[in-house]
């Protein structure tokens, strides 16, 4: 692909047909400068089939806000788009909206609220709220969903994996398997939802992490080949990185011939005054080789290397795992619990694929629109509830009862505090006949979510660090029930609408009815 053809695939044009059809049609009867405001939001939690998540990961809004600010109609676009014809033959665009975007065609007018990255988020919570003349907000929807869904989704895996693995270390490894350039983003969305580090060179430069990586089985091979063996590979690989000495140990045969050699070398390392890492097992019943793994390594003096396991790896097969290392260990003399604790874990495919559910389904539906100065909210009906958005200005707030867990995120009107209000009916955002009512004194914290990101395509925010947000990650799944943070059939996590919000809600149901 030519240069010039990359930039129009990947600049202001990385959009559907339909929202330049639209807003050509907005240009037409006057409406495209009219503001509006859209909200991003998904409806259900990943189900991966056999397991469901409880809740998501928040990520991809540095990376989008960084497209969004960079990119601009250019001359190329314009030439690319006045070249359109339609099924007479007619152009589908014509020259005074082509003008028009000419002298518009940027995102600066667009001002942006949203969730931070690595904030717990539910169903039905705005995540991104776009504010905007209404052409240009639509022609943002496509490249706002595209950048921030899959992210979520990885973020929100990747915790799921975590969790499951009690917290120990996490590797990334699905650049071989992901889609395309997106493997890059799905890598930071990783290291966002849990993993501590990833195999993807340039991206571990871009943050800032050290790539992390072993040998594959083709080193092994080669060796193997040319007549020198298991041995002799992994002396090699000792030779060249004697303090970063991680042996990939089932090429041949994992207990009778990976292990023994790579105990062989790691003795070696030591008399040298080298401190081996550990070995990786990648095939097989990987409880059971773990088990008998850390025997052999502890009999031969290596208590504390690491055993990374990887090979099609998620949360479900590393939890029974340690399930099968906890009932299985002590039949062999092996501390199960100490063993889990020098496990380390490489995941690839079925991280950076979220593999059982590939796409996260975020919308972006309009909310509000402003009509001769005064703010009128939006609403879409639908047949099935809880594809019915909840409309207006709203702000996003999370609800702590005195255990400093969070019990609710509550759905206000912009104008509304329910910190100021001694007692708060939280509503059922589809179903009337389902409330609770809670006096003030019963909760212990009430947290605002949404903060301002641009105002009118000023950068308001300052972006934290990886860092920053993995932390932010870690204390928002620790203030969450045990039950919503199960990896099977996990506990409701309620949303919920404040009666005025609720009341206009229904007010917009009835009128269009």
């Amino acid at each position: 692909m030519r240069q010039s053809d990359r930039k129009i695939a990947e600049g202001i044009l990385f959009t559907d047909q339909y929202q330049l059809t639209m807003a050509q049609l907005y240009y037409r009867l006057g409406l495209h400068e009219k503001r509006v405001q859209f909200e991003h939001f998904f409806r259900d939690y990943p189900d991966y089939g056999a397991h469901k998540a409880g809740y998501c990961i928040n990520a991809g809004l540095e990376w989008f806000l960084d497209w969004m600010r960079e990119v601009h109609i250019r001359e190329e676009d314009l030439t690319y788009l006045r070249s359109q014809t339609g099924r007479a033959g007619t152009r589908v665009f014509q020259d005074d909206f082509l003008d028009w975007l000419r002298r518009n065609g940027t995102f600066d007018a667009i001002t942006l609220r949203a969730i931070p990255e690595g904030r717990v988020v539910h169903p039905q919570v705005p995540l991104t709220v776009v504010q905007g003349p209404l052409a240009i907000a639509q022609i943002l929807e496509t490249p706002l969903l595209n950048h921030l869904n899959y992210q979520i989704l990885v973020a929100t895996k990747a915790a799921r994996i975590y969790d499951s693995g009690r917290g120990r270390l996490l590797l990334e490894f699905g650049l071989r398997r992901g889609q395309g350039k997106g493997a890059n983003a799905g890598a930071r969305a990783a290291l966002i939802g849990g993993a501590d580090f990833t195999s993807n060179v340039g991206v571990s430069h871009l943050l800032g992490y050290p790539p992390k990586g072993t040998h594959a089985h083709s080193m092994v091979q080669v060796f193997m080949a040319l007549g020198e063996g298991e041995l002799s590979a992994f002396r090699a690989y000792a030779e060249v990185y004697p303090d970063d000495c991680l042996l990939l140990v089932d090429t041949i045969n994992t207990l009778e011939s990976g292990v023994p050699n790579a105990i062989k070398v790691f003795e070696e390392l030591r008399r040298k005054g080298h401190q081996p890492m550990g070995i990786r097992l990648d095939s097989g019943d990987l409880a059971h080789l773990s088990i008998q793994a850390a025997k052999m390594l502890d009999k031969a003096g290596f208590p504390d290397t690491l055993i990374v396991l990887s090979g099609d790896l998620d949360e479900l097969i590393i939890l029974q795992i340690l399930t099968q290392i906890a009932e299985e260990a002590p039949r062999y003399g092996v501390d199960p619990d100490r063993l889990i604790s020098r496990l380390a874990y490489g995941v690839g495919t079925r991280l950076i694929t979220s593999w059982g559910h590939p796409a996260l389904g975020g919308v972006y539906k309009l909310v509000a629109i402003c009509d001769q100065g005064h703010w009128v909210p939006a609403i879409k009906i639908s047949e099935t509830p809880n594809k019915t958005p909840n409309p207006g200005h709203k702000q996003v707030w999370r609800v702590y009862d005195h255990r400093d867990k969070a019990i609710a995120d509550l759905l206000s009107l912009d104008d509304e505090d329910p910190r100021q209000m001694d007692q708060i009916i939280f509503r059922h955002p589809s179903d009337q006949t389902r409330y609770r009512k809670l006096n003030r004194d019963t909760i212990a914290e009430i947290e605002p979510l949404l903060v301002t990101v641009l105002e009118e395509g000023r950068l308001v925010y300052d972006f934290p660090s990886i860092e920053e947000i993995r932390a932010q990650r870690k204390a928002d799944v620790s203030r969450l029930d045990p039950g919503v943070k199960r990896l099977i059939n996990p506990h409701i996590y309620h949303v919920s609408l404040t009666q005025r919000l609720w009341e206009l809600k229904q007010e917009l149901i009835a009128s269009a009815n």
